[in-house]
């Protein structure tokens, strides 16, 4: 979960409970959950919103495909697969006849 091994939670819960005190910690856990509860909900609603507002053709629109590095990757192989598909054909048409050497 979230990279953190059995020790270093049981350790996290141990410093929430000195500095949150064990009155007030059911109090914050349950405000915490209701805090990602409705950040959830908000990128959710972004996320719908922007699929509406573009349009037919981006309906399997995630959210990972706006992060720049992916998106630069993606237009940078669709640029690059149709010179290797027209160097593929060549390669095919340009075979060479053993009989005529």
């Amino acid at each position: 979960m979230f990279g953190i091994g059995g020790g270093e939670f049981f350790a996290l819960i141990l410093v929430a409970l000195i500095l949150v005190g064990p009155n007030k910690l059911p109090q914050l856990s349950s405000d915490s959950a209701k805090m990602i509860r409705k950040v959830r909900n908000l990128a959710q609603g972004v996320t719908k919103d922007l699929r509406e507002n573009l349009g037919p053709g981006y309906e399997d629109l995630k959210v990972a495909d706006f992060n720049p590095k992916k998106l630069i990757s993606k237009h940078v192989n669709e640029a690059l697969a149709e010179p290797k598909s027209e160097l593929e054909d060549l390669k095919k048409s340009a075979k060479i006849d053993p009989d005529l050497l």
